[in-house]
């Protein structure tokens, strides 16, 4: 018999960003711990090397892959609070939207 198991990964397929609307590449996993669901792990990424060259592409990110939430951007990386997994995926959601739209318009990023 097997054991039950303690956890379950979220990775959808990478969502790749027309380049009309900026262009890129978003990444996701998510790491929960069963049976409560709570998020143990995280990875949100911007990817798109037209914006930035450095750190892989990764324009913007947020994980606590290094043992504490923080963010990435543009090669920076900054300790960031950790208040729920649905309210950072909105902050990514809107904050890599205004970078591509910014992008897109040839403002500052």
């Amino acid at each position: 018999m097997k054991p039950p198991k303690t956890q379950e990964v979220y990775a959808p397929k990478d969502v790749a960003i027309p380049a009309r609307l900026g262009g890129g590449v978003l990444k996701e996993k998510v790491i929960r711990e069963l049976p409560s669901k709570k998020v143990i792990g995280y990875a949100l990424a911007y990817i798109n090397p037209l914006i930035f060259s450095g750190d892989n592409g990764r324009v913007l990110g947020y994980d606590n892959s290094h043992g504490y939430s923080h963010r990435h951007y543009l090669g920076s990386i900054t300790p960031e609070s950790f208040d729920g997994y649905e309210q950072l995926y909105n902050r990514f959601e809107q904050e890599w939207q205004t970078i591509a739209l910014r992008f897109v318009n040839g403002e500052p990023i």
